[in-house]
């Protein structure tokens, strides 16, 4: 598995302890930024990360922004891109399972790192069940672009 994983200024702190968790768990992973505490706009960085994930080249993308609320409604607005924004491991694991989302996003502000690392494993580990939720996937999938 390939992760990428994009922050804007507010979520700078806490990805440093999700890209570490990640590459504790032997997980591929690459940090395109921003590296800055320097205020950028997070639609940016939103839209490359899940650019990156529909494009086939990394398999699942996180996003951290001070609440995850702008880096989800970005995220979602890129077809192919099922983003979830989880503020607890359950939520995290069910979004794999049921809705196969390819896009994590979670709030810096809102989120201390241990909860943090929980949620992006209970993520990272979990797989999409199919089943009748295949169904339902096909459902959201066929609302891009219109």
């Amino acid at each position: 598995m390939r992760v990428v994983i994009g922050n804007d200024h507010a979520g700078l702190d806490l990805v440093e302890s999700i890209v570490a968790v990640i590459e504790d768990m032997g997980i591929e992973t690459q940090h395109i930024g921003t590296f800055s505490a320097d205020s950028v706009d997070y639609p940016d960085y939103a839209v490359s990360v899940c650019n990156a994930v529909t494009s086939g080249e990394y398999d699942r993308g996180i996003l951290v922004c001070g609440t995850g609320i702008g880096m989800s409604i970005a995220a979602n607005k890129v077809p192919g891109v099922r983003a979830a924004l989880c503020a607890e491991p359950y939520s995290a694991a069910l979004s794999r399972l049921h809705n196969d989302a390819n896009v994590l996003c979670l709030g810096a502000r809102v989120l201390g790192p241990g909860i943090a690392e929980e949620i992006v494993r209970a993520w990272l580990t979990t797989q999409f069940s199919g089943d009748r939720h295949q169904r339902r996937v096909d459902k959201i999938n066929s609302l891009d672009g219109k």
